[in-house]
């Protein structure tokens, strides 16, 4: 055999290594664990150590292949264990090196798979946008090369990163185009990895709707998406040759079952995967299966409750065989999860500690931080309140900690998050405030919950992009006060703080549960339509005001405040507050009002105030963007044109309006010239989800990720930030109660320091005469924005055609009102 044919095969040899390798490594990020935080991370170690050494030391005894080739090789399966180990950033180090070792020996496959590599390092460390943008470009790349086990490997990673970030519908698209090329080539394994890809998405697809409340969770075109994830649930276990994927793909399909329907006999499926338990080989992926298995059956009705402790002791001693302290801690958790199902108090807690204390001790902080939850409920049950809310605090402390690793930790927490970590924040404050909280109780209570809305908001964008910086609200306006309202199991809890004033803590005496402010929300918007007659029509009104106002009302009037900020909670953020009335007046007529994602997150006032002289006209230039024509299936929006007329007889004034609102032409003039004012007359839609949240422009759609990026050259130190953002025509998402979430993402995402939005589409000409008013009062000496704002609401309220809140409710200002 000649040197040269040599040299091609120890390539080929070396080729089909690092893609066995990048296989292993997509089976870990193709499990999902849907209970707990992620407990897939053995799979990749264990799958590549069965595969990789054998093709390495034939590799190695064939004497042919290049040093720089055997270099790459080897780094690259360093890195492999690296990452399996828990090590990301030093497996990414690692994988740069092998792919500058694959490029020094001319193999363009190797260099592409060590890319690939980095990118599930990327993945684990929660660095999603990174791993996306480094995808795209490998995407690249691969689209350019003929169909390949190389091409459906890497569009199967570009589609699990897809999903993990949100995307959903191009991770469908680009996932199902990986399985098309498995299936060409008939490799049974890619098709297997890929169809259980697509089997964890449909169960995502499924969840989310669910959460919108979507009737029996169906597609539009009305079928089931339950069938279809077990399909392909099943679909891969048949096909896979292995039968760790097979058991993965089964205990995944009985963790749907066991969640949509506990009480369905599933002995043939438990029987099946209890068959591929015993034989698999001792290792940790083989203890992550028996958990999985005894959190599936936890969750099921009939179970014997002693096979289910069995799995899980013995999880814990060939846990411990195995010297893998992560998996033991894990097990152990799990086991006392068991007790706390079984009010077995005394056991939940000794077992609870003894996993929490192995779990830290090897710095698993994604473990540590759910059984520090798990031991603050067992403390909380046995009367120990003291040291539950410690363990709440560490829990608190350890997510604040992860951040963006909290969507590593689970690729379903998008959805997840109110189950898994919401309710670790509530349940802290409601500790806190259980008994005559005093003032470090209170404050630390007003903490818990700012940490809420910045844990949400990462959550939305699902990635840590949030700095904070804690301000007293002293420290930014003495004439304001900031309203807390948190939403607790069993109550709506309500922080008042006022300057220079010690924290004041109310409970509503009326019911305020969830289901009663629920209600009163729906009552509210039914009866917010102007055209539509009821008996009542103040009474949701007032029953809101009821909870979160009238509690605080007299230490308000006491103060002297003149704005009233709200921290909004649930599904209180898409309430219109201004319309809160008080038997006598709306809330708008007595205060100025601001909505505000928590003064961590306030960003700095607008110095444009004269204290004598009506503001100059520059710092009020504006650019204005609107569609005032039907687009994209959105009813036209007439009024916009008069909208922006006015406008620029007010203040000068750069114009975009239809053909000429590109998104192109629009990031264009915002890198251009320094607009303080950023007024956008278009059709948008605020959401709980990111991708559903988008402002529309005549060519497409700006997503609120994008917002970033397309005004980032204004963000620069040597440019002036936008100073407000005017959103006059947007709406809520339609049977979201939590899409003001979306709103307070387009608000920080924007970099804007104030932000006007309508929570619901408005008349085009009530809209036209309070933008009018808004700028009008924008260049009044000492004027606020939130008063500014409440001028022009004033003016519609006191028209005779324009009083009903539906048309001056809407707009309200976000982030800073000053």
């Amino acid at each position: 055999m000649g040197q040269r044919k040599r040299l091609r095969v120890a390539k080929a040899q070396l080729a089909r290594i690092w893609y066995l390798t990048a296989l292993a490594l997509l089976q870990f990020f193709c499990v999902i664990a849907w209970g707990v935080f992620s407990e897939a991370q053995g799979i990749a170690q264990t799958a590549a150590n069965r595969s990789v050494p054998t093709l390495i030391s034939q590799t190695l005894r064939s004497g042919n292949a290049s040093t720089a080739l055997v270099r790459a090789q080897t780094l690259n399966t360093q890195g492999a264990n690296q990452l399996a180990a828990g090590q990301a950033e030093a497996a990414i180090g690692t994988w740069k090196q092998a792919e500058a070792a694959y490029k020094a020996a001319g193999d363009k496959l190797g260099t592409l798979g060590s890319q690939l590599n980095q990118v599930q390092a990327l993945q684990s460390l929660g660095q999603y946008r990174r791993a996306r943008t480094t995808l795209e470009q490998i995407n690249t790349q691969l689209q350019s090369l003929p169909d390949s086990a190389l091409k459906a490997d890497g569009l199967r990673s570009l589609g699990i990163t897809r999903f993990r970030v949100g995307d959903f519908k191009e991770a469908q698209a680009v996932l199902q185009s990986s399985l098309t090329i498995s299936q060409r080539l008939n490799a049974n394994a890619g098709q297997s990895y890929t169809l259980l890809a697509l089997g964890n998405l449909t169960r995502a697809l499924q969840e989310r709707q669910k959460k919108d409340g979507v009737k029996n969770a169906t597609t539009e075109a009305g079928a089931s998406l339950l069938p279809k994830a077990i399909a392909f649930y099943q679909r891969a276990a048949s096909l896979t040759p292995d039968d760790l994927t097979r058991s993965q793909a089964k205990l995944n399909q009985l963790s749907l079952l066991a969640a949509t329907n506990p009480t369905l006999d599933q002995t043939p499926l438990l029987s099946e995967i209890r068959s591929l338990l015993k034989r698999l080989p001792l290792n940790r992926a083989s203890i992550y299966a028996q958990v999985n298995l005894a959190e599936s059956l936890m969750k099921m009705s009939n179970q014997d409750q002693r096979e289910i402790s069995q799995l899980l002791v013995n999880a814990t001693q060939q846990a411990r065989e195995l010297r893998d302290p992560r998996a033991e801690a894990y097990a152990l958790g799990q086991l006392g999860h068991l007790y706390e199902i079984l009010r077995q108090w005394s056991d939940a807690q000794k077992v609870t500690e003894q996993a929490l204390q192995i779990a830290q001790a090897i710095q698993a902080n994604d473990i540590a931080g759910s059984w520090q939850w798990q031991l603050g409920r067992v403390l909380k049950q046995q009367g120990q309140t003291t040291d539950a809310i410690a363990a709440y605090n560490q829990a608190v402390e350890m997510l604040s900690v992860l951040r963006g690793d909290l969507v590593a930790m689970n690729p379903e927490v998008q959805f997840s998050f109110q189950e898994q970590v919401e309710p670790i924040y509530r349940q802290l404050v409601q500790l806190l405030l259980q008994n005559n909280p005093n003032q470090a109780t209170l404050q630390r209570a007003r903490e818990v919950i700012e940490a809420l809305q910045l844990a949400e908001l990462n959550n939305f964008f699902r990635e840590a992009c949030l700095d904070v910086k804690p301000q007293q609200i002293d420290q930014v306006d003495r004439n304001a006060a900031v309203v807390y309202s948190i939403l607790l199991p069993d109550r709506l809890a309500v922080i008042l703080s006022l300057p220079g004033q010690p924290l004041r803590y109310y409970t509503p005496p009326a019911p305020s549960d969830a289901s009663t402010i629920e209600k009163a929300f729906d009552d509210l918007f039914a009866t917010l339509n102007p055209f539509i007659a009821t008996s009542e029509p103040l009474r949701p009104n007032q029953q809101l005001y009821d909870l979160l106002v009238r509690p605080v009302a007299k230490d308000l009037a006491q103060s002297q405040v003149k704005t009233l900020v709200f921290v909004l909670d649930g599904v209180l953020r898409g309430v219109p507050i201004a319309a809160l009335h008080d038997g006598q007046q709306y809330l708008i007529e007595q205060y100025s009002i601001a909505l505000s994602p928590g003064l961590q997150l306030l960003p700095p006032r607008w110095e444009r105030r004269s204290p004598t002289a009506t503001v100059p006209s520059n710092q009020l230039q504006t650019l204005a963007g609107g569609v005032s024509e039907a687009r994209q299936g959105f009813s036209p929006l007439p009024g916009v044109v008069k909208e922006m007329e006015q406008i620029s007889t007010l203040v000068p004034t750069n114009v975009l309006l239809n053909k000429a609102f590109t998104r192109a032409q629009f990031e264009g003039r915002v890198e251009s010239v320094p607009f303080p004012i950023v007024h956008l007359a278009t059709h948008g839609q605020f959401s709980s989800e990111a991708e559903k949240t988008f402002l529309l422009t005549w060519d497409g759609r700006i997503n609120v990720k994008e917002f970033d990026q397309l005004l980032e050259g204004r963000n620069r130190q040597d440019r002036k930030p936008i100073e407000l953002l005017i959103l006059s025509a947007c709406q809520t998402a339609t049977g979201d109660k939590r899409a003001a979430l979306g709103l307070a993402g387009v608000a920080v995402r924007s970099g804007a320091r104030s932000t006007i939005a309508t929570l619901w589409s408005v008349q085009d000409n009530s809209t036209a005469i309070l933008m009018t008013r808004l700028y009008e009062e924008l260049r009044q000496p000492e004027i606020t924005i939130a008063e500014a704002l409440r001028q022009a609401q004033l003016k519609l309220l006191r028209s005779p055609d324009y009083q009903q809140p539906f048309y001056w409710a809407p707009f309200v200002l976000v982030g800073n009102w000053q």
